[in-house]
């Protein structure tokens, strides 16, 4: 290598590395990443991320070499995440909610080489190791056990701390190109196993620069990183964002209502991002009415819009900013953020374009339609994934047109604000009529407040087709007249749309990351109707 190569490239580069880097040199004694009993300064947090990022080096990792991380949320899992952009190496994000065969596919589709694991997942992952004869590395973070000793999948295995301890935590120098991939992040399959997704440099680092920028996020801010950090949302709009600016980022391994109403009081938390049901478990909980919550600046929701009502309350009570993101992994993943300002004037709507992002809106034939028009959502811009990891076909389908193709229906208002429609798969198409499953399920929401989740889609039906049913949970200790919400449902919007039938469940199927799971609950029911009483 070229002592000039490398000089050049460590002045001029894009890479996410390096905001680490950046926020240490100017910020070195500000918090950076706090775990449980673990505190770290920036200072602390980088050099411990170069340690790691050596010790890679040292056993032989390169450019390119892919390491698999499975772990909840942690400071190992940052600390994994950076040192891999510092290599440059490929970081692939284990999905915890995945089946042994699914990890198993992505681990060898992916390459991996090595894998971070987490001790109380040893037994869920090894399996996956076992079918996988690319990974000669296992390297164990303590997690929420202390102590492991002996193989993982006839494996030896090394400890985290003692792999990276030893490494120098001068900074690496390696020659990383800002197109260069940072994360294969692999999308939920519903009919086959996931697609990896190649997260590069530039996409990734300037979405973090989108999200700091369209939030505002400042050294002082506060934030809970509760959302599960594998997925893009938690990762890529919230984390990356935080170092960059320097701000302070507080580890949960998982949402608890009366834990986080806690800390905002106690750490005075300045930003949190949850589902709407987590909005809506802590306004029902007992402390929401003696806990202060004055230093929230800014509540982030995203998956689904939030019900009016429930908007409102939440609005009252937490006393801040709601933003509402949308957008896709293969987007890095923010698209358009349903702005404060929005919230209330134009409820349900998922927001405007954010900087870098230009969305249009495509008909069949790759032409785009004007202000009102209803198609498929599309985006330009450098957030954009550089494509799907081995699968061309795939890759050149969603880059049509010159265009990426989000699979999303939408169109734009007269004010230039976005909605949501439906996925294009999950539109009904129902007596000759196409019926968006979203709108339904928003009337259902307005029709009954003791629904607590519902879920709409289309069922095989010999007269219909496909017939409009919905799937509803609940709120606990109430029950559902199912023949009165219908009626009221039809009453909220066009009649034709509103379901066939309602089906009372306990849940719902569920990723990882709080998305019901449609395809497993259309599976569930797909006989539904061939029943008499139906």
């Amino acid at each position: 290598m070229a002592t000039s190569e490398l000089h050049d490239n460590l002045i001029h580069r894009i890479n996410v590395g390096d905001s680490l880097t950046r926020s240490a040199y100017r910020y070195p004694d500000a918090p950076a990443v706090i775990d449980r009993e673990v505190h770290l300064s920036y200072r602390d947090f980088n050099a411990w991320v170069n340690r790691m990022a050596n010790a890679l080096a040292a056993k032989g990792y390169r450019s390119g070499d892919v390491l698999a991380l499975a772990s909840a949320n942690s400071v190992e899992f940052l600390v994994t995440y950076y040192a891999c952009a510092k290599v440059g190496m490929v970081c692939v994000p284990i999905n915890l909610g995945w089946r042994p065969d699914e990890v198993a596919y992505v681990l060898g589709h992916s390459k991996a080489r090595g894998i971070v694991l987490e001790t109380q997942l040893i037994d869920a992952i090894a399996p996956a190791i076992a079918q996988t004869s690319g990974i000669t590395e296992v390297i164990v973070a303590k997690g929420t056990k202390v102590v492991h000793t002996g193989p993982i999948a006839g494996l030896e295995a090394v400890d985290f701390e003692t792999f990276s301890g030893e490494a120098s935590d001068s900074e690496p120098e390696e020659i990383v190109g800002d197109r260069d991939a940072l994360t294969y992040l692999y999308t939920s399959g519903t009919t086959s196993f996931p697609k990896g997704v190649i997260g590069n440099h530039a996409a990734i680092y300037l979405e973090s620069m989108t999200m700091a920028l369209e939030g505002r996020f400042a050294p002082d801010d506060r934030f809970v990183a509760m959302m599960p950090m594998f997925h893009t949302a938690q990762l890529n709009c919230h984390c990356t964002p935080a170092v960059m600016v320097g701000a302070t980022i507080y580890v949960e391994r998982g949402f608890s209502a009366p834990r986080l109403l806690e800390l905002i009081e106690a750490e005075g938390i300045t930003q949190i991002f949850g589902l709407p049901m987590m909005y809506r478990e802590m306004l029902e909980h007992p402390d929401i009415a003696t806990r202060d919550l004055s230093s929230l600046r800014r509540a982030l929701y995203a998956m689904a819009p939030m019900p009016e009502a429930q908007l409102k309350k939440c609005i009252e009570v937490f006393d801040c900013d709601f933003y509402l993101l949308f957008g896709q992994t293969e987007m890095s993943p923010t698209t358009t953020i349903f702005r404060p300002e929005h919230q209330l004037t134009h409820n349900g709507a998922v927001g405007t374009p954010v900087v870098n992002v230009q969305v249009g809106i495509m008909d069949d034939t790759g032409k785009l339609l004007p202000r009102g028009s209803q198609g498929e959502i599309v985006y330009r811009g450098p957030h954009t994934m550089t494509g799907y990891l081995r699968n061309l076909e795939a890759t050149e389908a969603a880059f049509a047109n010159g265009w990426f193709h989000s699979g999303d229906v939408g169109r734009f208002d007269d004010d230039g604000i976005l909605w949501f429609a439906d996925r294009n798969k999950d539109v009904i198409k129902t007596g000759g009529e196409n019926v968006a499953s979203i709108e339904v399920e928003k009337a259902i929401y307005a029709a009954d407040a003791n629904v607590a989740e519902a879920v709409v889609v289309g069922l095989s039906h010999r007269r219909w087709s496909e017939a409009i049913t919905a799937v509803v949970v609940p709120r606990p200790g109430t029950t559902i007249d199912t023949d009165a919400l219908i009626a009221k449902v039809k009453t909220l919007i066009d009649p034709f749309k509103a379901p066939k039938a309602v089906i009372v469940v306990e849940s719902l199927p569920k990723t990882s990351t709080g998305k019901i799971q449609k395809n497993l609950v259309r599976e569930e029911f797909d006989h539904f109707y061939e029943t008499p009483q139906a």
